[in-house]
């Protein structure tokens, strides 16, 4: 039983340090130590080991680039928590339900903050602390991810003995609201121990994002509780399951009530967020995308493509690849071609304003229309603009020994085999591509070395605005002077009242899930910071979370949400032509090997209804548990007595039972 604590309840004994411990040594020290006394003493050891927690806990890769899986953006497969009886309680949890990245933190801190206090660090105290507040913060990153994922949680704050009756009382779920709150704590610790801006290059971490990351957790958990009050899914709810439990059934806000509580987190998440807004730079925007070497280059569009981010005053944290260690991303290569399986939807691209301001449907908006992707692009809100591909663009000017995949956009390739260059929608975003092939590729990996952006300052304007309205119904001075900023680079016309005017939710909502919040339509103002926050994170991995914590999900419960791409049946069918004039294009829902949908369910080419026996065929559905993940068999099992999952402290999450293989019930 202990082994089994070890290695599956939390990685709380066998966490991992640099490098891994083998499981048979898990109950030893951990090798990077190399001995207790003379390991985390000097502060290039302590910023050592900060450095060993960055990539395992932030963001890398691909993580902020595909919205994937939402309404923004489809993959080659719909996600099984949009198709019933899919999603199902597994036995065991992979690294969602682990606790390894939580022990380093705790380890390192338990460690180093009792020497610091004793004046056994040597350096510079400065550089101590700063590192010291890197690990509250990693620790508070770390938190946000888990809870976001499962609502209530534990929180472990020591290494802890191999002891099952130990491990067993640290598994209680404190309440969600007490982990946003202990997460926030984490953070204050980060903010007042961390220096501004601590390294010119802007590649470790800040108290400015400390304080933008602040902001988040604040605003997610005060709009949670805002849209799920009274449900299981929030301590008091109707059905809560923490109830159950003898050392939650008589929780109590710390603020007196959920209506305090929400009140809290919105006014953390507005004063840390004016202080983040406040000192920002945004960076320009010439509104052009650069077609020829001699033409100026665009910093906004250049901010996502570039190698080095730290002159982008906007950029407050990025992650650094190197080309000559061989470690790169494959984010520049997506953007050569179909955006690795990812398209774009017909909802993401018309919920672009018109650059006059107005919504596509209003009378004097002057859309036009979407027979062609140059259509679809022209007179929008530039952000659209900029970062939809059209066919005939230069995709690369600088033309390198790694040759890219398509130096000039193709007409999409929705008929492609090749899933790394098959445009799954038709609409495919320019977001992140280089224009010097060199940056592309390192030799045969496929993998390029622009740098990652993990903290982007203009979030603080947008979690101002939507937190000041969300917690007062109107909009201050401050909100509408960052609404206007940001409107102004996206060379949209800075009134937004004249957009919320001409704004109809209820036209908007086939289009976008944010148009709701559990299963109503919202008003129009608030519908409109919405749609900024969206437009503006383009495929930077932000949409589910927002979704998430706006309950934006609820209506596809009764009425199905069909992913469309690119109107393929109008004129632009005739790109898929064979030299006779006859098409490629096949279709019919009994027909093997249709490569498109049919023009009789939609003029709209829909990913996942091609053919039936399609999981999605009849749309994207939804079950309520679906919010939050289900918690597997295993980990309730290892804490419980005899394998009686009633005597173990962990409680399943709302919607979900604990027998393997079973889908959410309702």
């Amino acid at each position: 039983m202990k082994t089994k604590i070890k290695i599956v309840f939390a990685g709380i004994i066998g966490a991992l340090f640099f490098p891994a411990c083998d499981n048979n040594l898990l109950d030893q020290e951990p090798k990077s130590q190399i001995s207790p006394e003379k390991y985390l003493v000097e502060a290039t050891q302590l910023e050592a080991y900060a450095n060993g927690l960055y990539p395992s806990i932030l963001p890398g890769g691909n993580d902020l680039i595909l919205d994937a899986h939402t309404d923004n953006q489809a993959a080659q497969l719909p996600n099984n928590k949009y198709v019933s009886g899919q999603w199902k309680v597994t036995q065991t949890d992979g690294s969602n339900w682990n606790f390894g990245n939580i022990y380093n933190c705790n380890y390192f801190l338990d460690v180093v903050l009792t020497r610091f206090e004793a004046g056994a660090i040597s350096g510079s105290a400065d550089n101590v602390k700063h590192y010291i507040g890197e690990v509250y913060f990693l620790r508070a990153y770390e938190y946000f991810k888990k809870y976001k994922m499962f609502g209530d949680f534990p929180i472990v704050t020591k290494p802890l003995p191999d002891e099952k009756e130990t491990l067993t009382e640290a598994s209680k779920r404190s309440p969600r609201n007490e982990v946003a709150r202990f997460i926030l704590s984490d953070l204050d610790k980060a903010i007042d121990l961390m220096a501004t801006t601590p390294d010119t290059r802007k590649t470790r971490i800040s108290k400015e994002s400390a304080l933008l990351l602040k902001s988040r957790v604040a605003l997610y958990e005060g709009t949670f509780l805002k849209y799920f009050k009274g449900t299981a899914f929030v301590p008091g709810g109707q059905g809560w399951p923490g109830a159950t439990k003898d050392y939650n059934k008589s929780y109590a806000f710390p603020s007196g009530g959920i209506d305090a509580e929400i009140n809290f987190f919105l006014d953390e998440a507005i004063s840390a967020s004016k202080q983040v807004a406040d000192a920002v730079t945004l960076t320009n925007n010439t509104g052009l995308i650069q077609q020829d070497i001699t033409e100026p280059g665009n910093p906004y569009m250049d901010m996502y493509a570039s190698i080095n981010l730290s002159s982008y005053g906007e950029v407050l944290l990025w992650r650094e690849y190197n080309i000559g260690l061989g470690v790169g991303r494959t984010v520049a290569e997506y953007t050569q071609a179909g955006n690795n399986v990812t398209g774009t939807t017909r909802g993401f691209v018309e919920s672009f304003l018109m650059a006059n301001g107005l919504p596509i449907y209003a009378s004097a908006s002057g859309y036009h229309g979407d027979d062609s992707i140059t259509a679809v692009r022209t007179d929008r809100d530039n952000r659209l603009f900029l970062f939809l591909k059209e066919p005939k663009q230069k995709n690369v000017l600088i033309n390198g020994p790694a040759m890219s995949k398509n130096l000039v956009e193709p007409y999409p390739d929705i008929l492609r085999s090749d899933p790394a260059m098959l445009y799954n929608t038709g609409y495919a975003l320019r977001k992140g591509n280089p224009l010097d092939a060199a940056h592309i590729s390192l030799g045969t990996s496929n993998d390029g070395y622009t740098g990652l952006i993990i903290f982007r300052g203009v979030e603080a304007l947008l979690n101002y605005m939507e937190a000041y309205y969300e917690r007062h119904g109107s909009l201050d001075g401050t909100a509408t002077q960052y609404w206007q900023d940001i409107r102004s680079r996206a060379k949209v016309d800075a009134n937004f009242n004249a957009t919320i005017s001409a704004t109809d939710v209820a036209k908007e909502a086939p289009n976008d899930w944010g148009a709701y919040s559990a299963g109503q339509l919202i008003d129009a103002t608030l519908y409109n910071i919405r749609r900024e926050r969206r437009c503006e994170f383009i495929g930077e991995g932000m949409r589910w979370a927002d979704l998430q914590r706006w309950r934006s999900c609820d209506q596809m419960i009764t009425s199905p949400y069909h992913i469309e791409g690119f109107k393929l049946w109008g004129p632009m069918k005739d790109w898929y032509n064979n030299a006779d004039g006859s098409s490629k294009l096949t279709y019919g829902l009994d027909l093997a090997g249709a490569l498109v949908s049919p023009p009789d369910i939609s003029d709209y080419l829909r990913p996942y209804e091609k053919a039936r026996g399609s999981l999605a065929l009849d749309g994207y559905i939804w079950k309520m548990a679906h919010y939050l993940n289900p918690i597997a068999l295993q980990d309730v099992l290892i804490t419980s007595q005899n394998n009686d999952i009633s005597t173990s402290p962990i409680y399943q999450n709302p919607g979900w039972t604990l027998t393997v293989g079973e889908s959410a019930i309702e």
